[in-house]
């Protein structure tokens, strides 16, 4: 069975692994109360994870412009074919939605991005109050549809691999 390339699959895992990460340090920092300094040290590293999601986000999809992934094998019902297409394709755009949201929030609320503590990002918004809220909205609409899709794909996966046992999980396996 054709296997994604070593590139390919380099990119999922780190991009599942950051993103990981970022959803799990968002939920702990956000249910610490008050502004402390774990809380703003915390918001730092999820704002680092996010700026680095979409670097390699952006690696990510020139790369998949340039590799046909392999296709699914031909006994796979075309009703999943195109389920396999849809989640995708909403995986990626959001792999794009959610740090992009997250960083028009954090705009919007006056606080500026500093990567990595190194060097701040281009404020393309000015701060807006009114707009804050909406933002916080998108941002957390977006990662929890994000999370209900990893998910799907994730059991997905799992149920290629144990029920079907089509091989397909190893394609992307290291």
């Amino acid at each position: 069975m054709p296997r994604y390339t070593t590139t390919a699959i380099l990119l999922h895992w780190l991009t599942a692994l950051l993103i990981v990460c970022a959803f799990t340090l968002g939920v702990i920092m956000t249910d610490i109360p008050g502004l402390t300094p774990t809380k703003l040290k915390y918001y730092s590293w999820h704002k680092w994870l996010g700026v680095t999601v979409f670097a390699i986000a952006c690696l990510r999809a020139l790369w998949r412009l340039s590799h046909t992934p392999p296709p699914l094998p031909a006994s796979t019902p075309q009703w999943q074919k195109k389920a396999s297409d849809g989640v995708h394709l909403l995986l990626y755009l959001l792999i794009f939605a959610v740090p992009v949201s997250g960083y028009l929030y954090t705009l919007a609320a006056g606080v500026p991005v500093v990567y990595l503590g190194l060097f701040q990002l281009p404020a393309i918004i000015a701060p807006n109050p009114e707009l804050k809220p909406l933002l916080k909205e998108v941002h957390y609409v977006v990662t929890m549809t994000m999370a209900g899709l990893v998910a799907l794909h994730f059991l997905a996966a799992l149920k290629h691999h144990f029920i079907d046992r089509d091989g397909l999980l190893k394609r992307m396996l290291p």
